[in-house]
């Protein structure tokens, strides 16, 4: 009996997982290591149990089932995140994993056992939408981040990592990165609407924009709204509205894969006549050029000097996250083109403009990405969708080339 991915098996387990969290208008709201986060792991983590995998759980809290192989040799890994952004959609993360999940149904469907053990992980706080920076688990897992510096990071409300961690009983024993995987697989929609707009089939990513992160903290002198002249004023708010300004101009200058966004923005005492003495915002810039970011950081440094040098205010900064754009590794990225053509659908080389688990893990092996198209470009948002044949159409894909590299010597 060959193995053969069952789609309607794939989107039955979407649907489950969907129901964790599940908001108004379809979406999704599980943040890292809440109890929503929790009710999605201990589901999942049945899941991968029920399927016979070898479940281990590491100090930063990343799942990973393994399914024993002919030899033991190192595994062939795929995977993803099932924690999501508070207005997050239902494939975001989730469907790699879960596509990674129906692969080892398939294979036991079959009865096939692979020349190597294949591995199926979820990885913590992917998002950062609670705790920075973000791909915080597979960036320990890498080797780029340390334990304590990770178990130290807290939220808005001051709630520690480490603690929430051991909350809701995910501060596992395994050492992270303890696997080290024969290759790294991730499966995940675009995210953006560049594969729905040209009716692709398949992004074949290669490779990952830069990001970088950063909070300012400006502090100004509240003062009256009507008497206050403009040319006195010390606006806190003025700086950050026109650094959102800012960011938007440049990144239309500079052009090419050069983004930019203002993405938080907080201001006391928030009232309408009062000129605000603090603001509190975030910038991200993100570029597949490394040269390019930094010249877009400089840019943006300069600018924000500038302004609260004529506004008399008081700046201060710190870097959320950064990393350097990632290539992933041309040989399996050629693997991914094969393979979706060998199934007859189309492809488009391509970056990815959003941050990924699999940037992190091409620290240790060769990794790639497979792209499915996102209907509009919707994502992070509760009306996020992916047809049904694409989601099948993508398994496929990582089932095939798992099946090759779990063959291989």
């Amino acid at each position: 009996m060959a193995p053969t991915i069952d789609g309607v098996r794939l989107l039955k387990a979407l649907d489950e997982l969907a129901q964790v969290g599940a908001t108004e208008g379809g979406g999704c709201a599980r943040l890292a290591l809440s109890d929503e986060d929790k009710a999605g792991r201990d589901l999942v983590v049945g899941w991968m149990r029920a399927l016979g995998l070898k479940v281990g759980v590491d100090a930063i809290g990343n799942v990973i089932g393994v399914r024993a192989g002919r030899e033991d040799l190192p595994p062939v890994m795929t995977g993803s995140h099932i924690d999501t952004v508070r207005t997050g959609g239902r494939y975001d993360g989730n469907y790699g994993v879960l596509a990674g999940l129906e692969v080892v149904r398939a294979l036991n469907a079959a009865k096939m056992t692979t020349r190597r053990p294949i591995a199926v992980a979820f990885f913590t706080n992917e998002e950062g939408a609670r705790f920075q920076p973000d791909m915080m688990g597979s960036l320990v897992y890498a080797g780029g981040l340390g334990l304590n510096e990770a178990y130290a990071a807290a939220d808005s409300e001051g709630i520690a990592v480490g603690d929430e961690l051991r909350r809701i009983g995910y501060l596992g024993t395994v050492r992270p990165g303890a696997i080290r995987p024969h290759a790294f697989l991730e499966l995940h929609i675009e995210q953006g609407p560049i594969l729905d707009e040209e009716k692709i089939r398949i992004g074949v990513v290669e490779s990952v924009q830069g990001i970088s992160w950063t909070e300012y903290t400006v502090g100004g002198v509240s003062n009256h709204a009507g008497t206050t002249p403009m040319r006195l004023r010390r606006d806190a708010g003025y700086l950050a509205a026109s650094v959102t300004v800012f960011v938007r101009r440049l990144a239309r200058e500079m052009g090419g894969h050069q983004v930019a966004t203002v993405g938080t923005l907080s201001l006391r005492p928030n009232l309408i006549n009062v000129v605000p003495n603090l603001a509190v915002f975030t910038v991200d810039l993100r570029n597949t050029d490394d040269a390019l970011l930094k010249e877009a950081e400089t840019r943006l440094a300069a600018h924000v000097r500038e302004v609260a040098r004529e506004e008399r205010l008081a700046v201060e900064s710190r870097s959320l996250a950064r990393f350097e754009p990632v290539a992933f590794d041309a040989g399996l990225v050629d693997r991914v083109e094969h393979h979706a053509r060998g199934l007859s659908l189309s492809t488009r080389r391509m970056p990815s403009g959003a941050g990924h688990d699999a940037q992190m893990m091409q620290r240790l092996c060769p990794t790639a990405m497979i792209f499915v198209p996102s209907v509009a470009g919707l994502s992070h948002n509760v009306r996020e969708h992916t047809e049904p044949a694409d989601l099948v159409a993508g398994a496929e894909v990582l089932f095939n080339l798992v099946l090759e590299l779990a063959e291989s010597g």
